[in-house]
């Protein structure tokens, strides 16, 4: 529930989002409602940012998207939901500039999912991903192996587990619903 607007919270906090993530011409992947583009105000550095979703085609691939065309691409809570992960990341990755960054958050399966798959608070979710080394979950992508695919085309910039107003002990409760709640990872990576 307005992943994005919680991170843009978070986010205007750090100076790397302003001058060195959130600078140029950007693409928001999954943006629904909730655009980064929503936010030019408080991320100066911004040009613009277009907005893909569904009607726009299928995020897995991005046809008709050039390659090298963006600064950066960001996408909140939209890889779990893609058939394909690694294509995704792939396609993902082609239409940033070199150089440029790809920033993604997605649900942390043991604050989200809690355990229980196929997920009880969004039945969309195809996969789930964790930091942990051992995962009991049938569809869970450890991140750490996932992003070090990629590393012919992009290298980590920054990985964080974000557990902002996050309470345990209060499971069974899809708690991203409050407002103030993230219970993410965030992952950049800088192309190559």
């Amino acid at each position: 529930m307005h992943e994005q607007s919680k991170a843009a919270r978070r986010r205007s906090n750090i100076p790397s989002f302003h001058n060195r993530y959130f600078v140029g011409h950007g693409i928001d992947i999954g943006a629904g409602n909730d655009s980064l583009a929503n936010f030019r105000h408080v991320f100066r550095g911004l040009n613009d940012v277009i907005g893909w979703d569904i009607k726009d085609g299928d995020a897995n691939y991005l046809h008709g998207l050039a390659d090298n065309a963006f600064d950066f691409a960001v996408s909140s809570h939209c890889l779990e939901h893609m058939v394909f992960p690694k294509l995704a990341i792939d396609n993902w990755l082609r239409i940033v500039k070199p150089g440029g960054y790809l920033i993604v958050t997605i649900p942390d399966e043991e604050m989200y999912e809690q355990g229980v798959w196929p997920s009880r608070f969004n039945s969309d979710h195809k996969w789930s991903f964790t930091t942990k080394v051992n995962s009991a979950m049938p569809k869970s992508i450890n991140l750490l192996n996932f992003i070090s695919i990629f590393n012919n085309i992009a290298v980590l910039e920054k990985i964080e587990v974000i557990h902002d107003f996050y309470q345990e002990g209060r499971k069974l409760q899809d708690q991203t619903l409050n407002p103030c709640v993230e219970s993410s990872i965030e992952f950049i990576l800088r192309k190559l």
